[in-house]
Formats: C-alpha cells, structure tokens, sequence
C-alpha cells in the first residue's frame, strides 16, 4: 500500500526540487525527533528499522518564537536538521521534513501531516528537553488517535529518575557532591576510588585575570555549505527583528564538523584552558574556551565521549589537571546537575521570585548601548553572536540583574532566547537559581553579588569605561559598586540567614549611618536612571 508524502524543496541531495512529490511506503512508526535531539544515540532511533518508520523532523514558527531566539541559533538547528536528514536518508531512512515554507503552526500540526500522509499507527518521541514542551505532547495520543510512546532521554549521563533518588532525603542539592558522585559512577580523573590528584575541584587554580599574558590562538572557522547559506539567508528574512549578526555565523552543523571544532580546542585551547577560564578579555570573545556546549546541547556532540577526550589529552601530559579537571566538572557535573535540578522542581520552579524582583529590563539589555564598557561588551557579543561564557553570562549581565532587581520572568527569557546553546532545563537553573539567586538558595549557596572590583580584577574592560572601579559615588562611579551595597543593604535580613554573608552584612553595618545613606542615595538614583548608565 502506497503514500503520497511531500519531499521538501531542498531535497535528500540538497538540489531545488520544487513541488516534487514522490511515492514513499506506508510506516508503522513515525519517529520525532526535535532540533536539539540531532543524535545517533537518540532512543527511538538506536534500534529502528528504517523499513517500518519515519523519522518526522520541522521547522515550525512556534518552537523558533516562543520567546525571541537568537538568530544563529534558529540558523544553527535548522542547518543542523537538515543535514541530518540527509544522513538520515543516506542510512535509508524515509524523512518527513517539513521545513519553515510548509507553514505549519506547530509540531503536534507536524505528526498530524505525517502520520497521515504514511498511515503510521504508533508516534515515538524522546522526552522534549522543556516542560512546555512536555505539557503540550501530553495530549497527543488523543488529538492523533493513536499510540504516543515518550520514551526518556538517554543522551544525558543521568536520568531524571537517578536523580530524584540522589535527592531524596537531602536537605540541600549542592552540585560538588553530586559532581563527585558521577566522577565514581563514570570513573574519570580517578585513581582507584580516590579522586587524580588528591582533590575533587581544583576551581581554585582557575580564576586568573585576563591582563594579555599570552597569545589566543586564532580560530579556525567551519566551511559553510550551499545548505547552510540557504538556511542563513532564511533565517535573515523570516526573523528581521531578532538579535544575530548571520554575517558572522560560524557554527558546526554536522557530527563530523562538531567534532573536529573538539578536536581543535583539545588541541590548542585546553592547555591555557583552566587558567583563564573566568578572565574577560576586551580583544577576544572566545579566549580559551570550548565552544562546544551548543553542540552537546543539541546532539551533535555526547557528553561522555567529550569528557573522556579532555581526559586522555590529560593523561598524555597536554594540559594540566586542574584545566582538565575545570572542563570536565562543567559537563558531568553542571550540566547534568542543572538538567536534574530543572525537572526536579518544575513546574512550580519558572514561577520563584524569593527576591521579588520586578524591575523592569532596561531597553538596552536589546542593544547593548550601555556605558558600562564590561556589560556593553558582553550585551552586544551575546546579542551579535549568541554566545558569551559563563562569566559574562553570571559576573557580568547575570550580576547586574541580580544588584539592579531586575524583573525575573524577563531576564530568564532573555537568557532563554538570546544564547546559542539555550534551553530551559539548563537556562533556567542557571539564570533564575545561579545568577538571580530567584529560588532562595536551591542552586546556590549564597547570592552571586559582586562589585566592579570583582570585574576589574578578572579581565581588562574597566581601563576602556567612562565609571572608575574604585568610586562607589559621585560622578564617574561605577554603577556596579552603589548597586553591590544598595543590594546588600535591601535584603539585610534574609542575607543574615545565611553563614556565608555575614561578614560582608558585618562590614556594612559597622560602617557610619552617613556612610551608608550616602551610598543608598546615589544607588537610588543610579536604580531611577538605569535606562541613561
């Protein structure tokens, strides 16, 4: 028995193929598989028959709107699934992919089509990576009139499930002791059962400033295909009013691609890679960094296979071990962490404000036209790029947000649609509970405030800003500073409850009545002029 099914305009080999449409054999399965699941170890996929199923991929305008995404991020996923689908159907696997043209409102819009058009029986979908999107797929066996199996995400290290057993009975989740928890469980940078090198965490030896003490090496950039300038040019026309500059687009989009970017880093990155981890540099985005997380986050990289790369350039003496032990800790530790922590608490999570937040987002959280040089610089890179690491993300715009009171809601969903490599398991964890301390001490141990001396210790902006690092008021005074206090001084009373605060809560009471008032006035007045910093 026999199928129309569409083929989209761009083909299995990349040529324009209009509105051909070809006969395909009826599936018994369709298989979804969403833009940030582009793996071969995707749990439907692993054991499929491409006789019997239909892999159902698509662009759609909800997932690309839901909040305004990035530019090179709708660029990258699309990019992404469409080369995939052409190795999907080089492995002879039928393909259902329906791309922007298509028009279709949503995913479950999708399915329907699909399943329809090969008269499947069943739908298999992998657990999505956000809860609005597991709300919405919870009732698609009725809107389909057939069989949903959700099957769990087993990219991950660890599953929501093991997760909620290692939580249960703990009265705090702190991430180090579940990051040693999979160091055991996955055997990496061990010696035996005893941690390499004596210690769990050597974060200590990774907080050195950017001051130029060496050369960054220059990036190599991935060749982009016919395919993916098609996509860019797009993307371009159907999004004008969302962030990215597309001129500078430079992702991987393909599993081989990716790889060679990790290889790359290895290589000549990871060595320098630990030590200036938390530096911000004024002449480079990138400095050391991996910039790899948005090909884990979407499958085009697995997790375990990247640890056990950084271990082994460890093992063979190329870098140190506190460089490998850095990176390593942010994959098997932090993100697996943050993805367990999101589902464990959701959904009442998204909805915390334990510090009633609601400022309104200044208009140039959207521009980057800040004075402030240091928020100026990570702003415009996060908006132009879609990308900024994690301590322009947390010291620097997340730490803003955090001493101005900044509205919750509205900075998690900038973070969610500004950044490459953003989804809401692991974007909201680390914005609402790491960076706007918004859960009350669920993630964090303590809030993550910090004054301009903070900034300029790590990096070298402040010698291009207009606001001295050493004046907390008066003219010329960096904001950050007056804000740090008037912060301090707001949450007097909940910051009391917490061990690590009190000498900070210590120094500013003991600090003349005048003293403080005078401070309190002018971040008043820096709070009535956000807008104009």
């Amino acid at each position: 028995m026999f199928a129309v099914c569409p083929v989209s305009k761009w083909g299995a080999t990349g040529l324009a193929l209009g509105g051909v449409r070809s006969l395909c054999m009826q599936r018994q399965t369709a298989i979804l598989i969403l833009g940030d699941q582009l793996s071969w170890h995707h749990p439907a996929l692993i054991d499929a028959d491409p006789d019997e199923v239909v892999i159902v991929m698509a662009e759609v305008m909800e997932e690309a709107t839901y909040v305004r995404h990035n530019r090179h991020k709708i660029a990258l996923l699309f990019s992404a699934m469409r080369h995939f689908a052409q190795a999907l159907r080089a492995k002879g696997f039928e393909v259902a992919y329906y791309d922007l043209d298509a028009s279709l409102r949503n995913l479950l819009a999708a399915c329907e089509q699909a399943v329809r058009e090969w008269q499947c029986q069943a739908l298999h979908i992998c657990e999505p990576g956000e809860h609005r999107l597991m709300a919405h797929m919870a009732d698609w066996s009725d809107a389909l009139g057939l069989p949903v199996k959700q099957l769990e995400d087993t990219r991950f290290l660890l599953s929501r499930s093991d997760f909620a057993s290692w939580a249960e009975g703990r009265k705090q989740l702190r991430m180090e002791y579940f990051y040693r928890e999979m160091r055991k469980r996955y055997g990496l940078l061990m010696d035996a059962d005893q941690p390499e090198g004596g210690k769990w965490n050597y974060d200590a030896d990774n907080r050195t400033g950017w001051r130029g003490q060496c050369d960054i090496p220059a990036r190599p950039e991935p060749e982009l295909s016919d395919l993916t300038r098609e996509v860019i040019e797009l993307v371009g026309q159907a999004f004008p009013d969302s962030p990215g500059d597309l001129s500078t687009f430079r992702w991987a989009v393909t599993h081989e691609a990716a790889q060679a970017e990790l290889d790359w880093f290895c290589e000549h990155a990871l060595p320098h890679f630990g030590t200036y981890q938390d530096a911000l540099a004024e002449s480079s985005p990138w400095l050391f960094h991996g910039l790899i997380s948005m090909y884990l986050n979407c499958g085009l990289l697995e997790p375990l296979a990247v640890c056990e790369q950084v271990e082994a350039a460890y093992r063979r003496g190329h870098c140190s071990l506190s460089a490998a032990e850095g990176f390593i800790r942010q994959i098997l530790g932090w993100r697996e962490y943050v993805r367990g922590l999101y589902w464990h608490h959701m959904p009442d999570y998204k909805s915390r404000n334990a510090l009633s937040a609601t400022r309104p987002l200044p208009d140039w959280f959207w521009t980057g036209d800040t004075q402030m040089r240091c928020l100026s610089q990570a702003l415009k890179q996060s908006l132009d790029l879609g990308y900024a690491h994690h301590i322009q993300r947390l010291m620097v715009i997340g730490n803003f947000a955090l001493i101005a009171g900044l509205d919750v809601e509205s900075v998690c969903d900038w973070y969610l649609g500004v950044y490459i490599d953003a989804y809401e398991w692991v974007e909201l964890p680390n914005t609402l509970g790491m960076a706007l301390f918004a859960d009350g001490g669920i993630m964090a141990s303590k809030p993550y405030a910090a004054s301009g001396k903070y900034i300029q210790k790590q990096g070298d902006h402040c010698k291009s800003c207009r606001y001295d690092p050493k004046k907390v008021t008066g003219e010329g005074a960096c904001p950050y500073n007056g804000l740090y206090w008037h912060f301090i001084d707001r949450h007097n009373e909940l910051l009391s409850q917490n061990p690590r605060m009190g000498l900070i809560l210590g120094g500013w009471r003991k600090r003349a009545d005048a003293d403080r008032e005078s401070v309190l006035q002018w971040a008043d007045q820096t709070l009535d002029q956000l807008e104009a910093l």
